[in-house]
């Protein structure tokens, strides 16, 4: 097998060599959309070689109008007919989907008979719904935004289009980041979700609960990660990819040092001392943005004990006042539940968008 090739570029070039070509000759008026989006590592560029063992290798998805769906069956009909078994040295042809894995397919080396390409047609409004629970965005409400996974969010905007008769990748603009109060809320509620244990890391360990402060310091550092995500405007991905993610954020070194510090320190007033500070250089870069009036920030005691704070609510507070007048004014400071890690279940299942979105919803 050749050297290693990123997924997006495998699947770039096998379309556009192989693909292309086939549908070119046996359907040359056909209007289509063809790229590489939604699930997979390759689609947000961290796939290695580990990736490659499923779901993975020359595939795209196919998109076409309504009116030419009847078509699908014939267009797979010739891809089964004519693709090669393999390219690049990874096989063309995957398994029947695991009933007992999610359907997971793995690619599967034949030498004769039809090829069962990765390759998935539907409209792009069936695939919108599929993946994202909605294919429309002219009037999504706030709480529409915070019912989607923001996971999702990014797979879809970081995809590529190889071909784009229906102008999928120009529909796809409006997603690709949050509107302005959502953005707010967010940054209030990671900072009020910080500040609810800011005083515990310390506590903790002062009455012996060592395993207890790790978890806390845990936590906040999870909290400041996401803050480091949202000020930088960029969505964050699941937890599998979130902290390498996190590593190539244009962040400050400093603040990726205090973090990392914080978690690997190895005694209770290193991690406190630590994670103190990786929130004032947090909170320094809230105030440097000017995103709300500025908010006075120093590592102090808490009311008078021991512990180290820098009184995060107070920013949370901050952005509230940056949400007067939305419709997420009065809404509990609970963030997204894409940033409950491992909730996937309920967070990344269309299914369930609805009751995500009455979350934030009045009444």
């Amino acid at each position: 097998m050749e050297t290693f090739i990123k997924g997006k570029e495998l699947c770039r070039q096998f379309f556009q060599e192989i693909a292309r070509p086939i549908l070119d000759r046996h359907f040359p008026d056909l209007a289509y959309t063809a790229g590489l989006l939604g699930y997979g590592s390759d689609v947000i560029g961290y796939d290695d070689e580990v990736s490659a063992d499923h779901m993975w290798g020359p595939r795209f998805y196919l998109f076409l109008k309504q009116e030419d769906m009847g078509k699908k069956e014939k267009i797979m009909e010739v891809f089964s007919r004519e693709l090669p078994y393999t390219y690049r040295g990874y096989s063309v042809n995957f398994s029947e989907p695991d009933v007992n894995d999610n359907g997971v397919r793995h690619g599967e080396m034949i030498t004769e008979g039809p090829v069962s390409p990765l390759i998935f047609i539907q409209t792009p409004d069936s695939f919108l719904d599929s993946y994202l629970g909605c294919h429309e965005w002219e009037s999504l409400s706030d709480s529409d935004w915070l019912s989607f996974s923001e996971h999702r969010l990014l797979a879809l905007t970081a995809g590529e289009m190889f071909q784009d008769d229906l102008g999928v990748e120009k529909r796809l603009e409006p997603l690709h980041y949050f509107p302005h109060s959502v953005w707010l809320y967010q940054i209030a509620s990671n900072w009020s979700l910080i500040a609810e244990e800011q005083a515990f890391v310390g506590r903790c360990a002062q009455v012996g609960d060592e395993m207890g402060s790790i978890l806390v310091c845990a936590r906040m550092a999870q909290r400041l990660m996401r803050l480091g995500f949202l000020y930088c405007r960029t969505y964050a991905p699941y937890s599998k990819w979130f902290g390498t993610a996190f590593s190539r954020l244009p962040l400050d070194k400093t603040i990726k040092d205090e973090i990392r510090k914080a978690l690997k320190a190895s005694g209770s007033e290193e991690r406190e001392a630590s994670i103190a500070q990786a929130q004032k250089d947090m909170a320094d870069l809230h105030n440097a943005l000017g995103i709300t009036d500025q908010v006075p920030v120093e590592i102090t005691s808490y009311f008078g004990r021991s512990s180290k704070v820098i009184f995060a609510d107070r920013i949370a507070n901050a952005c509230r006042q940056q949400l007067r007048g939305t419709s997420l004014e009065d809404i509990p400071l609970i963030g997204s539940l894409s940033g409950v890690e491992n909730f996937t279940a309920l967070s990344d299942n269309t299914a369930h968008r609805l009751r995500r979105k009455h979350l934030y919803e009045r009444n």
